[in-house]
């Protein structure tokens, strides 16, 4: 499978312009691939201001990523802030060319950034089955918390949007090689560059790990940057099946 991974600056609060950056960035995709990822709160970056920039499901953005999906025959994914039944969500929208939507709410909202207080935090786990390959969908934070994301699924794939801090960028680089090889799975994260208006500054640090923890995408720092990642399959279960970590795994339920 091929990923494209757009590694970009934001515009703050501006749905609009970010539409229209990350339009221009997928054009200059060259070959065919079968997924784009976009950055966490691709249309606003990481802002609290829900109530002036959120959008509805049959809002702007999702046909516009609609739209995409089927002009590129690839599926789009990336969050955005969705008010739905009079509650804000950070919610992962996956958008496949036929135009159907899967959505994953980010389960754990940031404290520190008083997300909890904005909005309502998910309470499901998400898979997305899509040309063979399982693929489950994370939000930032998310990243920090192993047990949510245990591979009991045998997923494939796990991939993370974000907009995560430079000066927590070391703990953002760990735990993704660590998700990757805990769960012996590829483990993707797209991150945003650049500074904020509440000048939080983004350093990207995008990258794919591989089951066994080795990064293999060309993205580099401080950069915007669009990469095409191939992930093999054969690599997944040459791995699975010679090591089978996955069947000594523990046995737990989530309260």
């Amino acid at each position: 499978m091929k990923l494209a991974l757009i590694q970009s600056d934001l515009v703050w609060e501006d749905p609009k312009a970010n539409r229209k950056q990350f339009k221009e960035k997928i054009e200059t995709i060259k070959g065919e691939v079968d997924l784009i990822v976009l950055p966490e709160m691709f249309t606003t970056a990481f802002t609290m201001n829900a109530d002036a920039v959120a959008e509805t499901m049959d809002g702007k953005t999702v046909s516009w990523m609609q739209k995409v999906a089927q002009e590129t025959n690839a599926a789009v994914m990336g969050s955005i802030i969705i008010e739905d039944n009079k509650s804000y969500y950070n919610r992962l929208l996956f958008v496949e060319p036929s135009g159907d939507v899967v959505s994953y709410d980010k389960r754990h909202t940031f404290t520190l950034a008083g997300e909890d207080k904005v909005f309502s935090k998910g309470d499901k786990k998400v898979i997305i089955e899509y040309k063979g390959w399982k693929i489950c969908p994370q939000v930032c934070y998310d990243l920090r918390f192993p047990v949510w994301v245990r591979n009991v699924e045998d997923y494939d794939v796990l991939i993370y949007v974000a907009n995560w801090p430079k000066p927590r960028i070391f703990a953002w680089d760990t735990l993704l090689k660590a998700r990757a090889i805990e769960n012996m799975c590829y483990c993707v994260g797209v991150n945003r560059v650049g500074l904020d208006d509440a000048q939080n500054e983004y350093c990207g640090n995008s990258e794919v790990y591989d089951v066994l923890g080795n990064a293999i995408s060309k993205l580099k720092p401080n950069r915007d940057m669009v990469d095409v990642v191939t992930l093999e399959r054969n690599h997944i279960n040459f791995y699975r099946n010679k090591l089978k970590f996955l069947e000594d795994k523990d046995v737990f339920t989530l309260q």
